[in-house]
């Protein structure tokens, strides 16, 4: 059988009596609870119309039971669509409308799809439906074909109008069976999970890691720097974006003593500076391994558990995948040379939901997803990524890479870190513009210049600086340079 609950359902099978969940007030959910709480709610989402290849939209906080209700939702055969939480009424309209969904498990109840709150108690709930169907038989686990959708993960939708990216139930298994082996998962690992679980990193990435392996979840609604820090000596795996880092080392507490149980620190979703990676070697003796995966394609490479793990890389592709830099056309360039990454394998989605040319446009024929951050690769195949292609800024007819020039800002003192990015210029076409969020004083362009100037071409400087509290970041940490550029647009409007 081919649906990939199968795998996580034989595998809790084997450690009934083993913690699952360890929840933060407190309570401990065994795999013998976990999986008799997978059967209830899928005998309800049977019960309340739910068929093979219907989608299932939730909008909920991360708890116990919306874990429980995912792996509910593999196991009938549905398709899990999960949505930020921090989604507005009118954002949801656009996902009901796009998914179509049988059922919708929200924060409130919509008029346009039957819905169900996760709340306890009450009508109208989902746990109120478990408790009437509770005599239903449990529903055998659905035959699935390996590229049948097990879920939709719709992208930020920076550029346009959100994607809703098909991950097959062969995506999932792969990724899962190869991370779990590159990261050399234990049988008495802990995983500390403050993720939020609507993405894919929370969700599949680190949920499935323990999950595969029956293995515990210390399971926290949100990240705490504090709670976490405080908790670290109970968990042997901590995965985080940059912010878990950088919250993290301002903590008093944290030294090598207090992360003396942790196996490994895994750090994506967005790029890890060089300076948190060097500042967390040095408070804790220990280098993160940064990872780079994307929705389409959970995780495409990986530092090494056992050997140099580099500032600034993001590792080798993972084994069954290939990874190619590539111009325009596809065709790969020389090793050192700047192109698109592309990336072909097990762990490559099935395409856009009802976006047959956005699909053809972003996977070549020869089955290569077009990625779309630009990277190097060395001799050895280590990836580095130098940027998204759309932040690219083309000033004077030049290419710049905005996080070369970041890794230049980020070093000079008195600057927390920066965003490079390109605004309209008359002259230049593009010009460069650093956003900075200052330790203190304001960091002027004077300042920039004298730093960079025996570092960076002139080209590549920026014309101007931008002083900020604080840089947007979606959930995951990424900075949101499309709202950067947006707000800045008309810096050089007079020119």
């Amino acid at each position: 059988m081919s649906n990939f609950y199968q795998a996580l359902e034989n595998s809790f099978t084997t450690n009934l009596s083993g913690d699952a969940l360890r929840l933060a007030d407190g309570t401990v959910w065994r795999y013998q609870h976990l999986l008799e709480r997978v059967n209830d709610i899928a005998r309800t989402l049977v019960a309340e119309g739910l068929q093979p290849t219907d989608r299932l939209v939730v909008q909920v906080e991360k708890s116990a039971e919306n874990l429980a209700l995912y792996l509910a939702c593999l196991k009938v055969g549905g398709v899990y669509v999960p949505l930020n939480t921090a989604y507005t009424e009118a954002e949801v309209d656009y996902f009901i409308n796009d998914a179509q969904p049988a059922l919708f498990i929200g924060q409130s109840v919509r008029t346009d799809v039957q819905t169900f709150t996760m709340d306890e108690g009450g009508q109208g709930t989902l746990l109120e439906r478990v408790a009437a169907h509770s005599g239903n038989p449990v529903p055998a686990t659905v035959a699935r074909q390996p590229d049948d959708m097990a879920a939709i993960l719709y992208t930020s939708g920076t550029t346009g109008r959100s994607k809703g990216a098909m991950l097959s139930h062969a995506n999932l298994a792969s990724n899962a069976h190869s991370l779990s082996t590159c990261w050399g998962w234990q049988k008495d690992d802990v995983l500390l999970h403050a993720l939020p679980i609507f993405h894919v990193h929370g969700l599949f990435i680190a949920s499935h890691c323990a999950l595969l392996n029956a293995t515990p979840m210390i399971f926290l609604p949100k990240f705490d720097a504090a709670q976490v820090l405080q908790l670290l000596p109970q968990a042997s795996v901590l995965m985080g974006v940059p912010t878990f880092y950088t919250r993290l080392l301002q903590q008093a507490g944290l030294n090598h003593a207090s992360v003396a149980s942790i196996r490994v620190f895994i750090c994506g979703s967005a790029p890890l500076t060089e300076q948190t990676f060097n500042a967390w070697e040095a408070a804790t003796g220990q280098r993160i391994l940064e990872r780079y995966g994307m929705s389409e394609t959970i995780i495409n490479t990986t530092n090494p558990l056992v050997g140099e793990r580099m500032a600034g890389t993001v590792g080798f592709a993972l084994p069954a995948q290939e990874l190619r830099i590539a111009d325009g056309d596809g065709v790969p360039v020389q090793n050192g040379e700047i192109g698109t990454i592309e990336v072909r394998g097990p762990n490559v989605f099935q395409g856009y939901w009802q976006m047959p040319e956005k699909t053809a446009e972003e996977i070549r024929d020869d089955g290569f997803f077009i990625t779309g951050d630009l990277g190097t690769q060395d001799a050895e195949g280590r990836l580095s990524i130098v940027g998204r292609a759309k932040d690219l800024v083309i000033s004077g007819g030049y290419n710049v890479y905005p996080k070369e020039i970041e890794g230049f800002i980020d070093k000079i003192p008195g600057v927390v870190e920066s965003a490079v990015i390109g605004v309209p210029h008359a002259d230049f076409g593009e010009a460069v513009v650093a956003v900075i969020v200052p330790s203190a004083e304001h960091v002027d362009i004077a300042t920039i210049h004298s730093h960079l100037a025996d570092s960076l071409a002139r080209f590549k400087q920026p014309k101007t600086v931008v002083n900020v509290d604080a840089l947007p970041r979606n959930t995951m940490g990424k900075v949101q340079k499309n709202i950067l550029r947006d707000q800045y647009a008309g810096l050089f409007s007079g020119n």
